[in-house]
């Protein structure tokens, strides 16, 4: 299945979402776009230990995961 999820809240909590459904597809070897929108672009100023946005966004690129922005 190819699926694109749209992000353009700056929310942590929204965007660490995000990635944690698009890997799980990922795992299901499905192709997955995340396109960032407006201020969701900067997805790595929300990074934290609650958050952990960089390791997520990390982990999708290793999966050939599609990020656009």
């Amino acid at each position: 299945m190819n699926v694109t999820i749209i992000v353009s809240s700056p929310d942590p909590e929204v965007q660490w979402n995000a990635f944690r459904f698009a890997n799980l597809m990922l795992n299901e070897d499905d192709d997955v776009t995340i396109f960032l929108n407006g201020p969701a672009v900067d997805f790595s100023s929300g990074d934290s230990e609650r958050f952990p946005l960089k390791t997520l966004s990390k982990t999708f690129a290793l999966s050939e995961g599609v990020l656009l922005a």
